[in-house]
This record gives C-alpha cells, sequence and structure tokens, in this order.
C-alpha cells in the first residue's frame, strides 16, 4: 500500500527546515526584534507552535512574549508587534484580528500561501510556500514555522541554553524518521504527553496530532503538573511521552505505575516528528484515512467568527 499523503509530507520536515535556514535573511526583517514586547496568535496546530515559541523566545531573553489562540486575543492590551501563524491564510479568527488591529500596532503573518486575505492584512509577511502541504492535519507547515522562528533567535545568539541549533534539530529529525516505532506504544490504549517550557506547547500539539489522526485518547501536561493528578491516568497498556529531559524522578515514577515511557533523546521538535509518524500508524491499525479526518477541513472559515 503506497504511503499516505500525510506520510510523504512528514517525511520531508528536516529538508523543509534547512530550507527555512537558507531562507531566514529573506524573511528577517518580518519576525520581531529584540526587546518588543510581543503577542502570537495560531487556531488549533498554529496556536500550540506559538505557545512553543512565546516561551522559547522569553526564555531566550528577547522579550515578554503572550500566545493567545486568535479567538481570545486581548485587544486591551498593548503589544509592539502581534504574530499570526497561519497556513492557509484565510483563517477566520486570525483574519479578524489582524483587521482590527490594522494601523494600530506593527503585525506579521507567517503563512504558506501567497495568494490569500492574509497578506493584505498583515503589515509583513513571511511566506513559506515551500513547506504548504495538501493534508488537512497540520504537520510540516507548523514545524517550519517554528523552525525559522527559532533559526531567527539562533542567528541573535540568543538560544537558551540546552536549545539546540535548528540544523541539529533536522538531523535528530532524519533519525526519528528511521526509527522503529515500538509495539508497546503502537498498542497503547491511551497517550499522556509532557514537557516543559517551550516543549509544552509540543506536547500539546502531539496530543492534538492524536486527536485528529486516530481518535485517540489523549491529555498534555506540564511535566511538573503532571504528579499532581494526571499521572493517575497512567498504568500498564498507556504512555507517558517526555519532550526533552523529563524532571528528576519522573521516569522513575512513570515505571512505577506500570506505565510505558518514551523519553527518545531527540531535539524535542524531532521529537514531534516522531509522534506525528505514531498518530499515522495508530490512526492506520484502527481503520481510519489520516489524510482524511473526521469532522475537520483544511481552513476553518466562519461567516461570524466572532459568534
Amino acid at each position: 500500500m503506497a504511503p499516505s499523503r500525510t506520510t510523504a509530507e512528514i517525511a520531508t520536515q528536516p529538508e523543509v527546515w534547512r530550507e527555512a535556514l537558507r531562507t531566514l535573511p529573506r524573511h528577517a526583517a518580518a519576525l520581531p526584534r529584540r526587546g518588543e514586547r510581543v503577542a502570537v496568535i495560531g487556531c488549533g496546530t498554529s496556536w500550540f507552535m506559538a505557545r512553543a515559541y512565546a516561551d522559547l523566545r522569553e526564555a531566550s531573553g528577547h522579550g515578554e512574549t503572550d500566545a493567545f489562540a486568535a479567538s481570545r486575543f486581548p485587544y486591551g492590551r498593548r503589544y509592539d508587534r502581534v504574530v499570526a501563524l497561519t497556513r492557509s491564510g484565510t483563517t477566520s479568527e486570525v483574519l479578524t484580528v489582524l483587521g482590527r488591529l490594522a494601523g494600530t500596532v506593527a503585525t506579521t503573518a507567517v503563512t504558506a500561501d501567497p495568494a490569500t486575505p492574509v497578506m493584505d492584512l498583515a503589515g509583513t509577511v513571511a511566506v513559506l510556500d515551500f513547506a504548504d502541504e495538501e493534508s488537512v492535519v497540520q504537520t510540516r507547515f507548523a514545524t517550519t514555522a517554528l523552525a525559522l522562528l527559532r533559526a531567527h533567535l539562533e542567528a541573535e545568539h540568543a538560544l537558551p541554553d540546552g536549545v539546540a541549533t535548528v540544523a541539529r534539530a533536522a538531523e535528530d529529525a532524519e533519525l526519528a524518521l528511521a526509527r522503529p516505532l515500538e509495539a508497546a506504544v503502537r498498542e497503547a490504549e491511551q497517550f499522556t504527553f509532557l514537557g516543559t517550557g517551550w516543549t509544552y506547547g509540543l506536547a500539546q500539539e502531539a496530543a492534538l496530532k492524536m486527536r485528529e489522526a486516530a481518535g485517540a485518547w489523549t491529555e498534555a501536561y506540564p511535566a511538573m503538573e503532571y504528579r499532581h493528578g494526571p499521572i493517575s491516568i497512567t498504568g500498564p497498556g498507556r504512555v507517558a511521552w517526555g519532550f526533552g529531559p523529563l524532571p528528576d524522578g519522573l521516569a522513575e515514577e512513570i515505571h512505577k505505575v506500570g506505565g510505558t515511557l518514551v523519553a527518545d533523546g531527540l531535539d524535542p521538535l524531532a521529537g514531534l516528528v516522531l509522534a506525528q509518524r505514531l498518530a499515522v500508524a495508530v490512526a492506520e491499525a484502527r481503520g481510519f484515512d489520516p489524510d482524511r479526518p473526521r469532522n475537520l477541513t483544511r481552513s476553518v472559515v466562519l461567516a461570524d467568527p466572532g459568534a
């Protein structure tokens, strides 16, 4: 059987991340400047990438950075720049925010499609058309947008301690594409994804991929919060998956309750590639088509996004 379209797009990520590195000089002027107070918005997957970037940027010392689902943007707060992540360039809630902010604050959009309304509403635009995708479920555009933003921090010599370069992340992504998925993980009945700092956004995105593609029972938590109740869901036949290093003692606690621990040792962004592959594998094992997820469309366009 030929691989799904989603699988094919997942496999391109190391190369499109490298393309993001190559095109960074073309996009740098549109990206947040050091010291700016920034809000990052998106919907669904783009919101979780926004959360990851906000934590990464603030931890790098570039400036206060907040992330919001576009439908929850706080218009009463003052920002120097608002960054919108939108693969399609047509998402209603994102366009509403950009339209309301026009002329009042600097705005930037990161998108895959230059022939969409976001081009007229955003003050500046970074177009990652080389990372566009046909699939309903986002994979490579989302990670490439984050790779571009991460590379921008890297170029400013501002990556936090312990965060590797995007080039290294791309190398780890190649490992993630080749690594077998263990049967205990593929056949688990429940999945809990854990992250710390910027990787919590990645954990949330991994859980979303599992729900979207496979209809799986998934949750996501900050790793330190996991002990405060959520660990009760873990046990035999259930997975706890960490993005980046786990807090001291947590691995032992997961093993003690009988859970299957995934601590892959990869760059966290590459670890998300592995989770994307798991979502496709679980979907196919359950008889679902990962290219045609239930109840979803590629872009959400609402007649009244404020309703």
